[in-house]
């Protein structure tokens, strides 16, 4: 299938691992430009080596930069003033009892998970909305609709992440941007690795996910962690513009996880 993606050019924050590659690298295959961003420059440089290697022939380029800060944004919209496709895929997570969890915590999750794509939303729709074309998509998580003991703050996040995506496709309305979220369920990346290690599992990954099905997430109708490349296959097609008519959404990418057919 043709997603039409020839002419777009999409930026994906936190991509050189994880989803956030996996849908960079994906964005590639179909022919947009691509902007990878990541924290540092030997991140980024690896990233567009790998998309390079698989599509050679691939628009890439990237920007070193830490969007879970204001001068970080400010940094990245300058290296990159217009695009037409924005992935707010950057995040952070930590397991922490509810009691442990000082406020600062709160705020740094809140100032990286959510303020980075207020930011660069507010930047990018100005531009989106003068072409009366633009994609903006946050990803989100099942854990915005079933908030996990384990980790309450990263679920505030999640959640008000799908309230920032709906309440700017309200305000972009008749237009021809959509804005919308991710709801990705445990995922395979680098995070959930180093989640792992700080559940306790040790080096039994295989042990672990089984428990972790059975216990913290027994809900799953895929009774496994997804892959990245998974969860990237929704980004692609609904930053497309085949997606015209999915605006103010939060679908779910989840494996059944979230129990609720509506």
């Amino acid at each position: 299938m043709d997603l039409q993606l020839a002419a777009k050019k999409a930026l994906l924050t936190g991509s050189t691992a994880g989803i956030g590659f996996a849908s960079a690298i994906a964005f590639a295959a179909e022919g947009a430009s691509v902007v990878v961003n990541g924290r540092t420059q030997e991140r980024v440089d690896a990233a567009i080596a790998r998309i390079q290697k698989a599509h050679p022939k691939a628009d890439v380029s990237g920007v070193a930069s830490d969007v879970a800060n204001a001068a970080g944004c400010a940094k990245l919209i300058q290296a990159v003033p217009r695009i037409d496709i924005l992935i707010n895929n950057m995040g952070i997570f930590e397991p922490k009892p509810f009691e442990q969890i000082p406020d600062e915590d709160w705020l740094r999750l809140f100032e990286a998970n959510v303020m980075s794509g207020v930011r660069l939303s507010r930047h990018y729709l100005s531009g989106m909305r003068q072409r009366n074309w633009g994609r903006i998509l946050f990803v989100s998580s099942e854990s915005a609709v079933q908030i996990p003991a384990e980790m309450i703050h990263y679920g505030m996040t999640k959640t008000a992440q799908v309230a920032v995506a709906r309440g700017i496709a309200e305000s972009v309305a008749g237009t021809g941007i959509t804005v919308n979220s991710v709801l990705a369920g445990p995922t395979r990346s680098e995070g959930v690795e180093t989640f792992i290690a700080q559940m306790g599992a040790g080096g039994n990954s295989a042990a672990f996910e089984a428990e972790f099905f059975k216990t913290i997430r027994p809900t799953s109708l895929l009774k496994r962690f997804e892959t990245v490349a998974e969860v990237a296959n929704m980004i692609v097609y609904l930053a497309s513009p085949l997606a015209s008519a999915t605006t103010g959404s939060a679908l779910r990418v989840d494996g059944g996880v979230v129990r609720a057919i509506l």
